[in-house]
């Protein structure tokens, strides 16, 4: 096998972690000598071991007579040089005698960023860098905007049909999308640490906000934008509060009438209006939710909450699913509301775009 074959196999490895390790990166470690794969590991889960350390240890676990002299690691991200939950991969790779250490992506985590390179270097191991760097940052775009900016990356993601429309004029949306598309939106709910939405769609769904994987998956926190606090407290969602996390982000500081919902098992987030006193200030949100290790959030508002977080420049990406479907009238909502922007050159621009297939529906997606 190649070099990049390798890193291919360490790519598909740390790929298993979707789901599993947020706010910590996705990695994956092949262990390789004479050409031969001699063990291989992912960071599995949050606050365990990392993808280098599993690595070594499945070796061991196989060969519990040999060592790891000479041998070399391809690893998809930077080996982290420091003590967090678990002792540095550094310290592992180093004590294990590889020769050489090949990596994918450079961690622009401060306590990180080249450090564990150089400690690499000066241990006398040969390393590689930016090997399919573009493969390997694709896996943590998350991860890279957390660590720099301490906010979720926000991803938009909304249904509608081919003439723009989210709803019929009589409100219905049940279902937009067929089966397929819907399965890809339950992946995506299990990948992201939240999803949020608005008060106005959860008094018109009563939405359950969960994932529903046939294989099971992880539920992401859930978010609920209700500037006045008029959350139903019957609703799907502060009745489950007990079992999946959920968090109402309100600007209303009544503790009686934050109380019911605190008595559900609800969190309540205290934010700010914006500064037109409309509604609750969404970089702020970002910035508590971020202290709170949040690291990303799927956003599944309706038009009004969408148009706020497009104006607010918190969202970083949009995914629009496009139906085959055709359902007119002039009262029915489209996809993003509010005012809109009163020239062409206000538009906010996307780029990077993809386009994908889901049986007759198709996904559009690119990063503001």
């Amino acid at each position: 096998m190649t070099d990049k074959e390798y890193m291919l196999h360490a790519i598909a490895l740390a790929k298993r972690g979707i789901g599993a390790v947020n706010p910590n990166p996705l990695v994956g470690a092949v262990i390789v000598r004479d050409d031969k794969i001699l063990a291989e590991g992912w960071h599995e889960r949050y606050g365990e071991l990392h993808a280098e350390r599993n690595a070594i240890r499945h070796f061991y676990e196989k060969h519990p007579n040999d060592n790891l002299q000479g041998a070399t690691i391809y690893v998809t991200l930077e080996p982290c040089c420091h003590y967090g939950k678990t002792p540095p991969c550094t310290e592992a790779i180093i004590e294990n005698g590889f020769r050489k250490v090949v990596i994918g992506s450079d961690d622009p985590n401060p306590l990180v960023a080249g450090k564990g390179i150089q400690m690499l270097q000066d241990a006398g191991i040969e390393v590689v860098t930016q090997l399919m760097k573009k493969e390997c940052d694709a896996l943590n775009y998350v991860f890279f905007h957390y660590i720099r900016t301490k906010t979720p990356y926000v991803v938009m993601k909304y249904a509608m049909t081919m003439d723009g429309k989210i709803a019929t004029y009589t409100g219905r949306s049940k279902w937009i999308t067929g089966e397929k598309a819907r399965e890809y939106v339950h992946k995506d709910r299990n990948r992201y640490t939240a999803i949020m939405t608005g008060v106005g769609t959860v008094i018109a769904d009563n939405p359950m906000l969960n994932c529903r994987l046939p294989e099971g998956g992880r539920n992401p926190i859930r978010i609920i934008c209700d500037t006045n606090l008029r959350t139903p407290i019957e609703s799907q969602i502060v009745s489950t509060a007990d079992r999946i996390r959920t968090m109402i982000a309100t600007a209303c500081t009544d503790s009686g009438r934050q109380r019911p919902y605190l008595e559900r098992g609800c969190e309540i987030i205290e934010v700010p209006l914006e500064p037109e006193g409309q509604s609750i200030d969404l970089p702020v949100l970002m910035k508590k939710l971020g202290d709170k290790n949040i690291d990303s959030i799927l956003l599944e508002g309706g038009s009004t909450l969408n148009f706020s977080a497009l104006k607010s420049g918190i969202v970083n990406r949009v995914q629009a699913y496009i139906a085959p479907k055709l359902f007119g009238g002039r009262e029915a909502k489209t996809p993003v509301g509010g005012i809109g922007f009163a020239e062409v050159e206000d538009s906010l621009k996307l780029k990077n775009m993809q386009i994908c297939m889901f049986g007759d529906d198709i996904l559009i997606e690119g990063e503001l």
